[in-house]
Order: C-alpha cells, then structure tokens, then sequence
C-alpha cells in the first residue's frame, strides 16, 4: 500500500511539476504575455464571458506596439503565439505557408467523418482534396450556380412583400438564415428546402445545431480544442450524432436519386457526384469517398449558411443605422437593373461595386470567424533568433483585432464602405482583411458567399428601408460561448417598403 502511494504521489508531483513548467513556458523566454490561470490559461473568459475571437482581438491590441512580433499565450495547455506584426502575418499566411499549412484543430474521420472537411483535415490529404475540390468554385461556376441562387432569392423578396404589407419590426437574423438555408440546401444537396415558408424545416434547425451544439454537451471540449491529436485518440466526436445521421442520409439519398435517375443540376452536388463516381470507378486520384464527399458536402453547408446569413443581417444592421449608405446603395442597385431591363445576372451583380464594398466592410467590422488558426510543422524563426517559434505551437490570427486596428482602418468602429475602393485596399498590407483568411488555405467559397450576399442584399434594399427600432441592440453585444461571431440577442429592425 504505502508503494502505491508513493507511486501515485511521485505521478502527482510530475504532472504539478508538468503543468507548472508549461504555465512558465512564456516567462522563461521573455516573451509579453499575461500570467496564465489554471486549467484554461489565458482563454478564462471563455465561454461565459467574451467570444473567443474577441479575447485573441484585445489580445493583438494589448502587445501589438511590444517589441515582439507576438505574444505568448496559452490555450489550457496549449503553446500558442497571437500574432501582433503584420510581416510575420504574411509569413505565416503566404511566403512560409509550408511551415503553417495546418490548423492544427480536431477532426476524426474514422469516429466522426462529418469533421474530416477540407477546413480541418492536415498534410498530404489537405493538399490533394484542395486540389480536387478548387475547379468546382470557379467564376465559370457561379455563373452556372447563380440563377439557383436567384430564385430562392426571388422567393424571400415575396416573403418581406407578405410580412411588410405595413411598416414593421422584424427579427433579420432568422429569415437570412432560412434565405441561405434554402441556397446551400439546394446548391449542396438539390433540395428545394422551402424553410422560408416553414417555420420548422429540418435543414434551418439541423443547420443551427451543426453551429451552436457540440457533442457531449460540450463538457469535453477540453481534451477536443486542447488536445485534438488526443481526442482523436479517444475517438472523441464533435458532430452531434442525430445531426450526423441527418446529413449522411440526406446526401446518401441525393446521391442514390441523381444516379439512378442521371438527374443534372448545375450545382455544388452534381460536382461531387461526378468525382464520387470517379472513385466509384477507381480513380483515386481525382475521386472521392462517399465519406469525404459527404464531409464536403456538409462543411459547405455549415459554412455558407451560418457566415453567409450572419452577413447579411450585420450589413442591415449597419445600413439601418448609416441611412447615407442605405441611399446610396439602393440608387447603385436601382441604376444598374435599369440599364439591364430589371433582371439580375452574374454580371450585373459584379456590375454593383457599391454593394460588395458595402458587404466587405460588413466582414471587416463583423467577421464570422474573428480568428484563424495555424500551426507550426517546424520550429520557425523570422529574423532574431529570439522570437522563434516552436514546433507544434498553435499561430493565432487576431482577424478582429486586426480589422479594429486604428493605423490599418482610421476610425475602425465607423462604417465606411469607401474603404473598399481599389485605391484604400491597394494602400493598406495585404493581409488586413482576413474574413476568408489568405493565402492558400484561404476560405475556398468565398465567391460563393460573397455572391449569395450580395444577391439577397440586393433584392432587399431595393424594395425595402431598414431602420432601428427600440428593439436594436446597439452597440452590438456577441454570443459568447460561440465559436463564430452572432448577435446576443437578435436583430430586430424597422422595415417599411420604398417607392422605386
């Protein structure tokens, strides 16, 4: 007995001996930081009470004058540098993105193949899906995709016609995300959802779930974000199992309906079938798995309908309250249908300058995902030998912080679409507006959201005013324990037609 305790009291001293050691990591090399708490280091307030992106953005505002190109930081025990010069940004983003490829973030593609996307998955597996998957995002693509996009459109400009009849208060965030629910649902599955019309469609709460719930309640998010190579060891999941089985039958139902029938939709879908069959066919190499399409399949949806929602209903929230931009950007809209007999098309979409730097400055002000992640595959020294970083330490981007930064946006809190003009952005670093991230690990649909945005903005302002009511949260107040950014609360603003 009196062996076992000593044993056991030999295992608790090392592991305090362990923890202390890691939590002094940063101290010992001299670099800023501020003093970690056990068991979450510097990430204390999260969930409860600052959205992570925001802690990583008061992080980057805090040490971004120090003389080191980062700040130390730990996430529970994670060695972790938030990066805080925008030449050591590049870097990692562009010029030594060899070394930081990866995100260094959980999947499990064998215990949970819904988490094994091309925004997740490492290496030489990263590389070649990237490859496979970049042609079916082309412009040549979008153009193929867009008039899906515009009759789903059509429809929620016929749902405000019918919920406006008067003016009225409406809570935005819902009916953007039943908009975008129906595009990816039916750009990514062929489904014509209809969750505009149907307060309980499956593919709307389905989609909310995938976002917001994690598996086990989220009580082991401590080994899945602290330890992912652990977790998966575990066979630890994060996708929720009825949110699982209802996506793997809704594709495999898709799949099994469009090859029997040799149905053709011009859509996201038809693209990975073609390479499912390649698979099918042995082609290894430009093919895919049922479970590797379906994982793409998912992550597409998952992404474009919360990010693109999440959008369009801060772009309302500030054009609601910058009535100026409102004007201009319906007078934009209104002059380039005029000129086209009131019908929209790729081009006249691209034709409207205004309303994507009215949706660009919405992501500098409201980025989705308000930080990115990297990590090292080496140890990686800049220049001064001092400031290396080592091998399997997490890189944190602190978009938010960045796109608040007074000497990169003048006035960051204002809301000035003008800061998009070819002359401001060629004027600013090139990697200061991060909302799809850069590089080539960059966001690979941002066309895609940027045109389902703008398309539905479109449709909206030229018909419709949005102004504040007493129901607007203002300032804007974040879900904390979410990993993107959204409103608290809602968006509930004024919405009254307008004469054209």
């Amino acid at each position: 007995m009196s062996l076992i305790v000593t044993f056991i009291g030999i295992i608790v001293a090392l592991l305090i001996y362990a923890v202390r050691r890691r939590y002094n990591y940063w101290n010992r090399r001299g670099i800023p930081h501020d003093v970690p708490k056990f068991p979450k280091g510097n990430i204390g307030d999260w969930p409860s009470k600052r959205q992570i992106g925001v802690i990583f953005g008061d992080y980057y505002k805090k040490y971004k004058n120090s003389k080191s190109p980062f700040a130390g930081f730990l996430f529970f025990f994670t060695k972790s540098v938030v990066i805080t010069d925008m030449e050591l940004l590049k870097r990692v983003l562009i010029k030594d993105f060899q070394n930081f490829e990866n995100r260094g973030i959980f999947y499990n593609e064998i215990d949970d193949p819904l988490s094994a996307t091309l925004f997740s998955i490492e290496g030489q597996k990263w590389r070649h899906l990237r490859h496979k998957v970049t042609p079916t995002f082309t412009s040549g693509k979008m153009k193929h995709m867009l008039p899906i996009v515009l009759k789903v459109a059509e429809e929620l400009a016929n749902v405000f016609k019918e919920k406006v009849t008067s003016p009225k208060v409406l809570e935005i965030t819902d009916l953007m995300g039943r908009y975008t629910a129906d595009v990816i649902g039916t750009c990514a599955f062929g489904i014509d959802c209809n969750s505009q019309r149907n307060p309980d469609a499956d593919f709307v709460s389905m989609g909310k779930r995938a976002v917001t719930e994690r598996a086990y309640h989220g009580l082991l998010d401590f080994f899945i974000f602290g330890f992912p190579k652990l977790a998966r060891f575990l066979h630890l999941r994060l996708t929720v199992p009825e949110v699982e089985d209802f996506y793997m039958r809704i594709i495999k139902d898709t799949i099994d309906y469009r090859v029997k029938n040799n149905e053709r939709r011009n859509d996201f879908m038809d693209m990975l079938i073609q390479m499912y069959k390649k698979q099918q066919m042995g082609n290894t190499d430009e093919g895919l798995t049922f479970n590797e399409l379906a994982a793409q399949a998912f992550i597409f949806f998952v992404a474009g309908f919360e990010t693109s929602s999440t959008t369009m209903g801060f772009a309302l929230y500030e054009l609601a309250q910058n009535q100026d931009v409102q004007d201009k950007l319906r007078k934009e809209i209104h002059e380039v249908l005029a000129k086209h007999n009131n019908v929209y098309s790729y081009d006249n979409i691209k034709e409207m300058a205004y309303l994507e730097q009215v949706v660009m400055e919405t992501l500098r002000k409201y980025p989705v995902l308000a930080h990115l992640t990297r990590k090292t595959i080496a140890d990686y020294s800049p220049e001064d030998p001092k400031y290396y970083i080592e091998k399997d330490t997490a890189v944190i981007v602190p978009a938010i912080g960045i796109h608040y930064d007074p000497d990169i946006y003048p006035e960051p809190h204002k809301f000035k679409p003008e800061r998009f003009t070819e002359a401001e952005i060629a004027a600013r670093p090139s990697v200061s507006w991060l909302p799809f991230g850069d590089g080539p690990r960059n966001c690979i649909g941002s066309r895609f959201g940027m045109m389902q945005s703008c398309v539905g903005l479109a449709h909206l302002i030229s018909d419709y005013k949005f102004s504040v009511s007493p129901q607007t949260t203002i300032p804007m107040k974040f879900v904390p324990q979410n990993i993107l950014l959204c409103s608290e609360n809602g968006i509930y603003l004024n919405v009254e037609r307008v004469g054209k």
